[in-house]
Parts: structure tokens; sequence; C-alpha cells
């Protein structure tokens, strides 16, 4: 078993025993791999470890990777970062495309709809600290936002996403995790909270998570 497999299991365990503690079918929570900053190898590496959902922050990066990963069968790609309008061709073109997480605007829901002929599932982006260096919505005017993917003709909202300011100790971010689940049932916002890093994916579980985007627990400290 080379390390980063180690590495990845050592994560699933994480995953199930945060489940576990919070009642849940450790089933229920996908675990995204974000390899940004890696090379091909590595997600090669960890798919075959038994990873399936793979991360990417930056367009670009993804538009280069993919075709150097190639096609597996169940390899599921996950735009993470936030979109640029003026890039949305390149990354719609991305083979394996699933789930886009950091949409923030009716504005970026348009360009998506537009450029897309096949369902794109989608998650909003949720900015709950009201960090100025984050991308989100504010919670205020989620719900115009929500009834904005519902009008879309090519976009399925899958549910929101947000990303809560860094800590040392991941009992501080709780109260952000658990805000997200309460406006994803409040405006009925679809099945999926993506939330969760490295440093505090089990207590996001605890709250709701569905979806946890994991990078340095898995492949080691970027470059």
């Amino acid at each position: 078993m080379t390390e980063l497999s180690e590495r990845l299991a050592a994560v699933h365990r994480r995953i199930e025993a945060a489940a576990l503690r919070a009642k849940r079918d450790p089933s229920e929570v996908t675990l995204v791999a974000v390899s940004k900053r890696k090379p091909a190898e590595d997600v090669v590496t960890a798919y075959v470890a038994g990873a399936r959902h793979f991360g990417e922050n930056y367009v670009q990066e993804l538009v280069d990777k993919a075709p150097q990963v190639g096609a597996h069968p169940g390899l599921v790609w996950h735009y993470i970062g936030h979109l640029q309008r003026n890039k949305a061709n390149a990354l719609l073109a991305v083979e394996g495309l699933g789930l886009v997480h950091g949409v923030d605007s009716a504005k970026l829901l348009r360009a998506l709809d537009k450029r897309t002929t096949s369902p794109l599932g989608v998650l909003l982006q949720v900015n709950l600290a009201g960090e100025a260096s984050k991308s989100g919505c504010t919670p205020e005017v989620l719900g115009e936002l929500v009834a904005e993917a519902r009008g879309c003709e090519h976009l399925e909202l899958r549910g929101l996403m947000t990303m809560p300011p860094p800590v040392d100790d991941p009992e501080d971010v709780r109260g952000f995790f658990r805000q997200l689940r309460e406006l994803r049932e409040r405006h009925d916002a679809g099945p999926e909270l993506s939330m969760g890093m490295s440093s505090d994916f089990p207590v996001a579980i605890e709250e709701g998570a569905t979806i946890v985007r994991v990078g340095t627990a898995i492949f080691g400290a970027r470059d």
C-alpha cells in the first residue's frame, strides 16, 4: 500500500467514525479528493486506491489535468473554486464534470445555463462569515438565488456549499455548518451540503455534510 493509499484509508475511517457518532449511514457522505496542484499520477493512484470523486479549484488546471488522468469508470470531477463567467465554456468541456460547487450569482447561473445543453448539477455557495476574501452569496439573498436556479432549463440545483474561516479548533466552525444545514432546509435547496475540509470534515459530517472536500489529508502538503 502506498503512502497516499494509507492516507486515503485513514480519511475513510474518520468519515465512518464521524457518521456513526451522528447516527448516520457513512454511505451518505461523498468524499471529494481535492487534487489541486497535484500531478495527474496522484489522481490515478488515488483512483486505484478507491477514490472516485476529485475536486479542482482552477479551471485551467482541471482542463489540463483531466485528459492526463483519462477516462475511468465512475470517475467524477467536481469544480470547487470560484468560477468566472468567461471560463464557463472551458469548464463545461471537461469530460466527466459532475458538479459545480461555487455558484454564487444569478449572472453565473444564467451563463452556465446558456452554455450547456446537458443537465448540470450545481451547488450555491453561501458566505456565512461575511469574509471579503471569499466568494459566496449572503444568506439574505439565498432565497432569490434558489429561485433563479430553479428557473434554469439545464441546471439542477443539488444543494449548498460553504467555506468557513480558518480556525485552530474545528469546534469553532460547527455553528457555520449548522447554519448551512438550516438554510438548506429553510429554502428547500436540494439534498447536498458540501462543507468540511481536511481540518474540520468530521465536525461537518456531524452537522449533516453530504460532501466533504479533503485535499492535504489525502495528497499531502502542496508545493
